[in-house]
């Protein structure tokens, strides 16, 4: 081959590899679309929830969960004012002169890296907060600051030093405890109320949000509930709060428990077809999916993640046709957009948020050593 032949064949080769590299933006490097299965729904009054099954999970029981460390007291979280008396390890800790609306600290204790999702509650200190982005905390880290969204309006007064879970999580009226009760765990806010904070990162209009859905609840509950049941939702500034009015938690339990109960059968039978996730149709529109790593992950967080998407179906009464699972498989295929935004911890987490038709896209890659996939994707309509 000549010169001139060699040199033509490699600038078409570089050429051809740049515009490669143009391709549409996807949620972290690859669609995950591929290697996805979406099965026939499980319904339940207007809420209806598809299963997705993997070709291939990934080993994630050396992550631990919110509720995990807040239930050992390995994971400590905290008021930014409060960071003093919290040990240090490596570097130089957050500093601050007092407690801020949209920032906590944070302490992971463990020997294990901390999976925190968006949507999370912790409960107490001067407000409840929700965590506003998936992220990855190392094993026995230093305080670090976690941006934070108030979903209690007005309280502005500490109720407790550290922060827990919500009692509405774990079958507990105020004062009552339940036999044979499970552990505590993390409430996990609505879809539109998780929307809020995820993608359109405001305090106002979580707190808009967390107001509407608060007057829809107590409407939704009126006609069965005494009038000093819905005097006390109509009382309490915190979104946890309402959940954990026994009237409310009822009327949630009626969508929740029997789907909670369907899928989890459901995600025993499918473990060796890998279940990972959903796609959840609320009214016959698809309005979200949550996909895991690994079933193991997926069983973890479904008792809240449902109890979710019943909140959400319960203060939504208007009843359209039904979604399909080809509709819901073309949603989960769908992760094209035309805006990607990357935030990255070398060598611990890379968070990709992606703006698409119609849709917003996150993804949690872990970058700790031997993993390099995606921890959590959730997706959601707009």
């Amino acid at each position: 081959m000549s010169p001139k032949v060699l040199a033509i064949t490699v600038l078409l080769f570089v050429v051809g590899c740049i515009v490669l590299d143009q391709s549409p933006v996807r949620a972290g490097e690859t669609s995950p679309a591929p290697g996805y299965k979406v099965l026939d729904p499980i319904r339940h009054g207007n809420l209806t929830v598809f299963p997705v099954v993997a070709a291939k999970t990934y080993p994630t029981s050396e992550f631990l969960t919110l509720d995990e460390g807040l239930r050992s007291g390995e994971v400590i979280v905290t008021e930014a004012g409060s960071v003093q008396g919290l040990i240090r390890r490596h570097g130089t800790p957050p500093i601050h002169d007092g407690a801020q609306v949209n920032r906590l600290v944070l302490v992971n204790n463990s020997k294990r890296p901390l999976l925190l999702l968006a949507g999370e509650i912790v409960s107490g200190g001067k407000q409840d907060r929700v965590i506003g982005k998936d992220r990855i905390v190392p094993a026995e880290s230093d305080p670090i600051d976690l941006s934070v969204f108030c979903v209690e309006h007005g309280r502005w007064v500490a109720s407790s030093e550290h922060f827990g879970a919500s009692e509405a999580m774990y079958g507990k009226a105020v004062g009552a405890p339940v036999p044979n009760a499970p552990p505590p765990m993390a409430l996990m806010v609505q879809p539109s109320v998780r929307a809020r904070a995820m993608a359109d990162k405001n305090q106002q209009e979580v707190w808009d949000e967390v107001s509407k859905q608060k007057a829809a609840m107590t409407a939704g509950v009126a006609p069965s509930a005494p009038a000093a049941s819905r005097a006390e939702i109509m009382g309490v500034t915190s979104y946890a709060k309402v959940n954990e009015n026994e009237d409310v938690r009822k009327y949630v339990d009626s969508v929740a428990k029997p789907m909670e109960q369907s899928y989890q059968s459901l995600i025993h039978q499918l473990r060796d077809r890998n279940a990972v996730g959903v796609v959840v149709a609320v009214n016959g529109r698809i309005i979200w999916a949550d996909i895991f790593a690994s079933t193991d992950l997926l069983s973890k967080y479904w008792p809240k993640l449902v109890r979710s998407y019943a909140s959400e179906a319960v203060v939504t009464r208007a009843k359209e046709m039904e979604a399909t699972t080809k509709q819901a498989d073309a949603f989960l295929a769908d992760m094209e957009g035309r805006r990607e935004l990357i935030e990255s911890e070398p060598g611990i987490y890379r968070h990709t948020e992606i703006t698409g038709d119609n849709f917003k896209a996150f993804s949690l890659t872990s970058l700790l050593p031997k993993t390099g996939f995606e921890l959590h994707v959730a997706k959601m309509a707009e």
